[in-house]
């Protein structure tokens, strides 16, 4: 009995079970198509960041600094452009642009450009060919959201700072795009000869210089070896070409890695659904493989050919699933077009076709194989007894078991290091998914042995039989609830992390939170808008100095004279960074104190200054309570001594600070101050916003309700975008809820059958149907979404390290839809059953 037998009997055998077995390797298929769909999906990005590297940077090299470049780094661009290197410049910075016809005003991201910018790529304008043609005169061009919010159009004037342009068009389309923050900040681009022009750029001001140059490839390494100190010296940071696509590879890897986790769940529920449907079928086949070996078939032979037909069908579900994923590749674009800075080209990948295929297969057999170890334990006596006791299911040895469920979950652990964007994440999932299974699989055990325990013999007939049929022979119980309860945990947890997110940003349910800021006010400009403001009817909340300066010393130690062992333990950028720091004598609300003590009391004559520092910078900074640091406030030596440490919720709408100093140390150096102002009326807060941009043009200010529902749509389409991987998971679930009442199908007619002929009536049989229905989707819903609120409370408090609220009334509706869902498909699925007569059902299974 060679190869070539266990094939034909493989074909032979599996024609009364493949449509059995076909519902549950369509879970497989799902799960092959969201891994090939998303593996497939990445290295086009990375084919497609590859291409459009140079077009994504606009230039060869580009040099970015928080301050304009020094004398010396323009002497360096000087004896560039000298020697014929092309160099462009764009200066971006926030500020408010009021339409003049409309009144209207917006926060946007102003940025002034050079004639030459971008060296690669075009930028497409409404009308056509703007760009090169605007800077003529003092106009502007503008994102089409821009528009909206202003309630303007191509031709009317917007004023920025001090200075008014005319709107020439918008930029329908630029180099490294991406279209979700234009909803966060809207660009303007204007002409830098008239950046002057809007006495925009003073003391405080955030602003960002960059430099951009075509360079060859062959010159910009030994250009940044050369300048590397003198880049440093003023903190210029640099970016490459070959650098940019490094990044966007590995941030868009990483988002398609942890996207094919949630396909992977999908893929892990299949195998499970095969698993359930193997057994259910072996038992059917228990009296062929002992014919089998009647007739001198070896255990491997036995093995061999129903392994054969898992296989099989595998490879089936799995070539379905790869043709499915190709299709859901070319849609992917689309779904995460606003989170892409680029233009994805689909093409096919054969090499991941290939793996997903062999996965899908590696999947099914994998899953099916324990199972099937009982027909290598049939003993041909069995065929002699079949007409007496055939007796129970042989069970495989210990040995066997404990090896295959060793593959199982070395193959899990193999795939989720294999799919994730980092090893530790990978064995975080594996360890996440072991952890919910067994959840679910103690649920679903619990839920046979309770019915069992304490099985309610006093309820009525219909009752009593439906919640028998949980533990009858062949049961499905553990089946549905895996299924069901994985696809309710995925789908329930980003909802709640989704809504706790939401919830840390709802501005109006809170009667104490501002919702209106006005930054960059200058000191002899802070009592004339706190007057407008009060002159409206609105009283800051809060006002807060910003003083900027950097750090000069460590206990006495220039930062540039640690010791290199001392460099590779504090992080460069916390200590080479400009600070913005404040002073003030009280902690606020989004504060928490965790070490050391605040200054209740005056300072002793003779002590330093004290600070507070948030304790992550403290700990990047490598400092303790006590250790001295020394700053440089505008050219000003200030020595400290850290005096506490807090804990900041950054998420909260307020100024928030790494440093704050204790007062009475920098009333007196420059600075500027944010004031926080609260006002229910929407009309009122755009009134003060124009009154203040029209009477003070460099201050600038946020409507906070809007960064709010900005925010909001963003968490809702990055959730979006997780939920349209995880319908696969949820799609596994429901064929492997219809695949469990498919394997069992035999079973309930013959059940019907009786009971119709013993005098039940089809309300009868259809309570007892909907008895062990609802038993299943309740428990399964139940598990779900108690795993969920789990999950929510980890990602929030552990990831996100935020407060954590569990939405109550929500996820009792997810349990109720889910409970509904259930039953709804049991019963659609068992209406023949339900409707049909018991002589047309006897004859229908004596066919």
């Amino acid at each position: 009995m060679r190869a070539p037998f266990a094939l034909v009997m493989a074909w032979r055998e599996s024609r009364g079970s493949r449509r059995r077995l076909a519902l549950y390797l369509g879970a497989v298929s799902l799960g092959v198509a969201a891994l090939v769909a998303i593996n497939s999906f990445r290295a086009d990005v990375t084919a497609s960041v590859h291409a459009q590297a140079r077009t994504l940077l606009g230039a060869d090299l580009a040099l970015r600094s928080r301050s304009p470049f020094p004398d010396s780094v323009e002497a360096v661009f000087d004896s560039l452009r000298a020697s014929g290197v092309p160099i462009a410049r764009v200066t971006s910075f926030a500020s408010m642009a009021l339409a003049v016809r409309s009144g209207r005003t917006r926060l946007v991201d102003v940025r002034a450009v050079t004639e030459g910018f971008p060296f690669y790529g075009t930028i497409a304008t409404t009308p056509p060919a703007l760009w090169t043609t605007f800077r003529n005169r003092p106009a502007v061009l503008v994102d089409p959201a821009v528009l909206v919010y202003l309630e303007a159009a191509p031709g009317d004037t917007v004023q920025i700072g001090d200075a008014r342009f005319v709107i020439a068009g918008v930029v329908s389309d630029a180099p490294g795009d991406v279209s979700l923050w234009s909803a966060i900040g809207p660009r303007v681009y204007l002409p830098a000869q008239y950046l002057g022009a809007t006495h925009l750029l003073q003391f405080g001001s955030l602003a960002q210089y960059r430099a951009y140059f075509q360079l060859p490839d062959a010159q910009i390494q030994p250009f940044l070896n050369h300048y590397n100190t003198l880049l440093q010296r003023y903190l210029i940071g640099s970016e490459t070409v070959s650098e940019q696509e490094e990044d966007l590879t590995r941030a868009l890897g990483r988002l398609a890695r942890y996207l094919g986790l949630v396909g992977l769940i999908a893929l892990l529920l299949g195998g499970l659904g095969v698993g359930s449907a193997v057994n259910v079928f072996v038992r059917d086949k228990l009296d062929g493989a002992a014919l089998l070996r009647c007739l001198g078939a070896s255990q491997r032979t036995v093995l061999a050919v129903y392994l054969l037909q898992a296989a099989t069908l595998g490879l089936i579900g799995a070539g379905a699933g790869v043709l499915l994923g190709v299709l859901v590749q070319a849609v992917l674009p689309a779904v995460f077009g606003e989170f892409l800075p680029l233009d994805v080209s689909v093409s096919l990948r054969w090499s991941t076709m290939l793996t997903g295929l062999g996965i899908g297969v590696g999947t099914a057999c994998l899953f099916a194989l324990l199972p099937l170890l009982q027909l290598r334990e049939v003993s041909p006596l069995r065929v002699l007894r079949r007409e007496l006791d055939a007796g129970p299911a042989p069970r495989p040895g210990r040995r066997w078991r404990l090896v295959v469920a060793a593959m199982t979950v070395a193959g899990l652990v193999a795939l989720s290091r294999w799919q994730a964007p980092r090893p530790l994440v990978g064995y975080a999932f594996a360890a996440a998914v072991l952890v919910t299974t067994a959840a679910l699989w103690l649920t679903a055990k619990g839920l046979i042995w309770a019915t069992r325990r304490w099985f309610p013999r006093r309820a009525s007939y219909v009752i009593r039989q439906g919640i028998a049929n949980l533990f009858r022979p062949q049961n499905q119980t553990v089946a549905v609830m895996l299924a069901i309860g994985f696809g309710v945990f995925l789908i329930t947890t980003l909802y709640v992390v989704q809504r706790s997110l939401v919830a840390q940003f709802a501005l109006d349910a809170q009667p104490d939170r501002p919702n209106l800021v006005f930054f960059d006010v200058q000191v002899d400009e802070q009592d004339s808008v706190a007057r407008l403001l009060d002159a409206r009817g609105v009283r800051p909340l809060e006002v807060a100095p910003i003083v900027p300066a950097r750090i000069a010393r460590v206990n006495g130690r220039p930062i540039d004279s640690l010791p290199s062992d001392s460099l590779h333990r504090r992080s460069p950028w916390v200590l080479r960074r400009e600070y913005r720091n404040t002073y003030r004598d009280t902690l606020v609300s989004s504060e928490r104190l965790t070490a050391g003590t605040w200054w209740t009391a005056a300072r002793p004559h003779g002590d330093l200054p004290r600070v507070s520092l948030e304790e992550d910078i403290a700990s990047s900074l490598g400092v303790g309570l006590g250790d001295r640091i020394t700053w440089n406030v505008q050219g000003v030596m200030v020595e400290t001594r850290v005096a506490s440490f807090r804990q900041v919720s950054w998420a909260r709408f307020q100024p928030n600070f790494f440093v704050v100093f204790e007062p009475g140390v920098l009333e007196r150096a420059p600075q500027t101050f944010v004031l926080l102002a609260r006002t229910t009326d929407p009309t009122l807060r755009a009134e003060l916003q124009r009154d203040v941009t029209l009477s003070f043009p460099g201050v600038s200010s946020l409507d906070l309700t809007l960064v709010q529902r900005t925010l909001d749509s963003l968490i809702a389409k990055v959730t979006l975008a997780i939920r349209f991987m995880a319908l696969f998971s949820i799609g596994s679930g429901v064929v492997i809820l219809i695949g469990a009442l498919t394997a069992s199908r035999l079973q309930r007619a013959r059940e019907a059958v009786l009971l119709k002929t013993l005098g039940a009536s089809t309300r009868q049989v259809r309570g007892i149907l909907l008895t062990e229905y609802s038993a299943w989707g309740s428990l399964a819903a139940l598990t779900g979404v108690v795993l969920a609120g789990a999950g929510g409370w980890a990602i929030m408090t552990r990831l996100f390290e935020l407060p954590f609220r569990l939405p109550v009334l929500p996820l009792f509706g997810v349990w109720l839809a889910v409970c509904g869902l259930v039953v709804a498909v049991g019963l659609a699925h068992s209406r023949a059953i339900v409707r049909g007569t018991p002589l047309a059902m006897w004859r229908a299974l004596s066919e």
